[in-house]
């Protein structure tokens, strides 16, 4: 049997109060938060190693405890959030029609592009590292599970978690070019294709 247990009925059972937030405040605080990283383990400890050394039962004791290792803590976040929510609003004030429509066709047309056709662009990084020929694979070759050839030699571009998905149907008989979508770009594992 499988039991759900809503937040509100967990912060209910531990006798901990929901504090109400404006309409869009929690977003734009989360969205402040990740930019200026107010709550990283720097600003505020490593969270998962401090509720384990804790001892005590309720929420104000963790509170008590937790502020006695980081006086600070709570202050410095808040700083750096409230100053980052600060630079959203002035950016917010620059948003128009003009810079929206911009925003959605870069979303759009562009990223969606950039999505479903960079397999075009590794073909091509990885011919050039090993100065020879690329191309795409034509439909029925796709069904196969090839996405293109280097060379002679055909290749599938998958995501580097790939591997450790075990449960997948297919079996591809090619090489496979691992892929990880990092900060700036790709990272491109071709060894793979190295080998005999």
């Amino acid at each position: 049997m499988i039991i759900k247990i809503k937040n509100k009925e967990i912060r209910e059972c531990l006798n901990i109060e929901t504090p109400e937030f404006p309409k869009y405040a929690t977003q734009i605080l989360n969205l402040a938060n990740q930019n200026s990283q107010g709550t990283r383990p720097k600003v505020v400890g490593q969270m998962s190693e401090l509720i384990q050394q804790f001892r005590g039962k309720t929420v104000q004791e963790w509170e008590e405890w937790y502020l006695k290792k980081h006086p600070e803590a709570i202050s410095n976040a808040t700083k750096k959030i409230l100053e980052m929510v600060k630079n959203l609003k002035i950016s917010t004030d620059k948003i128009d029609q003009k810079m929206t429509k911009k925003w959605v066709k870069e979303l759009v047309i562009i990223q969606t592009f950039l999505g479903l056709k960079f397999q075009e662009a590794v073909l091509k990084k990885i011919a050039g590292k090993l100065k020879t020929t690329y191309r795409l694979a034509a439909v029925n070759e796709e069904s196969k599970g090839i996405d293109g050839y280097i060379g002679n030699t055909p290749v599938s571009i998958k995501p580097e978690t790939y591997g450790t998905k075990s449960y997948l149907p297919e079996k591809i008989e090619t090489k496979i070019i691992f892929y990880k979508k990092i900060k700036d770009g790709l990272e491109i594992d071709f060894s793979e294709l190295l080998t005999r």
